[in-house]
C-alpha cells in the first residue's frame, strides 16, 4: 500500500490565491515538470499529479498547495479540496469534493467523470524561486518572466 500523508483540506469559502508581485518573478507551467491523471468517485473528482523528478516533487510539495488548486479550479464548484502526499510515487493526490454536478450518471456537464481536470490543472503556472537550490530539474522547461 502506498505511503500516504494527508494535508489539510480547504473549505469552499477559503479559495483566495496569494497574489505575488509580477515584477522579477519567474513562472513555470505545471505540465512542464509533471503529468496528471484524473477521474471520478461519485460526485467527487480525483487528480493525481506525478512529478517527473525527485527534486521536482520537492518543488511541487512546496508550491502545489490545496489553496492554489482551489483558486485555479474555482469555477467547477468543489466544496472542499484535500491534498494527499504520496512520496513513494513522487505524487500529490487532490480530492475535489462535490465537483462533478451530481456525478457521472446525474450530471449534465460535458466532462461528468472529471477526466479532463488533470489536463486542465497542468496549465497552472507556479512561481519559481529566484535563488532556490539546484533548479536543474526544470532545465529546458517553459519558464516565463512576469
Amino acid at each position: 500500500m502506498p505511503d500516504v500523508k494527508r494535508s489539510r483540506s480547504i473549505p469552499r469559502g477559503k479559495r483566495e490565491v496569494r497574489k505575488l508581485p509580477s515584477s522579477r518573478k519567474k513562472w513555470l507551467r505545471l505540465g512542464a515538470v509533471a503529468h496528471a491523471r484524473s477521474g471520478d468517485k461519485g460526485n467527487s473528482a480525483n487528480i493525481a499529479v506525478f512529478a517527473d523528478t525527485a527534486s521536482g516533487y520537492d518543488f511541487l510539495r512546496r508550491e502545489l498547495t490545496a489553496e492554489r488548486v482551489a483558486g485555479f479550479l474555482c469555477g467547477i464548484g468543489a466544496t472542499r479540496i484535500e491534498r494527499y502526499e504520496v512520496p513513494n510515487l513522487e505524487a500529490l493526490n487532490f480530492v475535489l469534493h462535490h465537483a462533478l454536478g451530481g456525478g457521472g450518471s446525474r450530471s449534465l456537464r460535458i466532462d461528468a467523470q472529471g477526466k479532463a481536470l488533470g489536463q486542465a490543472l497542468l496549465e497552472l503556472e507556479l512561481p519559481v524561486p529566484d535563488n532556490g537550490p539546484d533548479q536543474s530539474w526544470f532545465f529546458g522547461s517553459e519558464v516565463t518572466h512576469g
